[in-house]
């Protein structure tokens, strides 16, 4: 099998890792980096639940390639909260009660976070565009919408690292 060596940073923290030319950047963040918060849900890229931030985008990382990601920033929602303190998209959710099993929270928490960093205040209708490819089995999606809402009226994405650079929504 072809091996390739790749430098991502995750989280803010840097990594060069050899990998398999074919591994998937969620089995390369659970698998190699450790961050098992990015799930495996359908192997499809139906469900959402191993949505990341790759350089600032949303996107599902059953999707991309490892070595697409080469030289890359990802964040995961474990690189959401500073310390103890979570980022408002988390809080929200907390707060709004927007979670029941929580296996899809982790995608839903980031492409929340994805939206309020293109849309710090999205209504409703935008808000449940931002999430619509991530699937819930357990909720009836307003109480994730309210988590949103929540968290656009409480410091939108909060400050989150992407790239080197630090941004923040208003």
């Amino acid at each position: 099998m072809s091996h390739h060596k790749v430098r991502i940073s995750v989280n803010g923290v840097p990594g060069e890792d050899e990998i398999e030319a074919r591994q998937l950047l969620v089995h390369y963040l659970r698998d190699t980096r450790g961050l098992t918060g990015t799930h495996v849900g359908c192997d499809t890229s139906s469900c959402g639940a191993c949505t990341v931030l790759l350089d600032g985008v949303t996107v599902k990382s059953c999707t991309v390639l490892s070595v697409a990601a080469d030289g890359s920033e990802i964040l995961t929602v474990e690189g959401l909260a500073d310390g103890d303190e979570m980022s408002p998209v988390q809080e929200g959710f907390r707060a709004c009660h927007g979670l029941q099993c929580g296996y899809c929270t982790p995608g839903m928490v980031m492409a929340a976070t994805g939206l309020l960093l293109e849309n710090p205040s999205p209504d409703d209708a935008e808000i449940r565009a931002g999430i619509e490819g991530n699937l819930c089995r357990c909720t009836g999606y307003q109480m994730i919408v309210d988590s949103v809402r929540w968290a656009a009226e409480h410091g939108g994405a909060g400050t989150v690292a992407t790239g080197h650079a630090e941004q923040a929504s208003s």
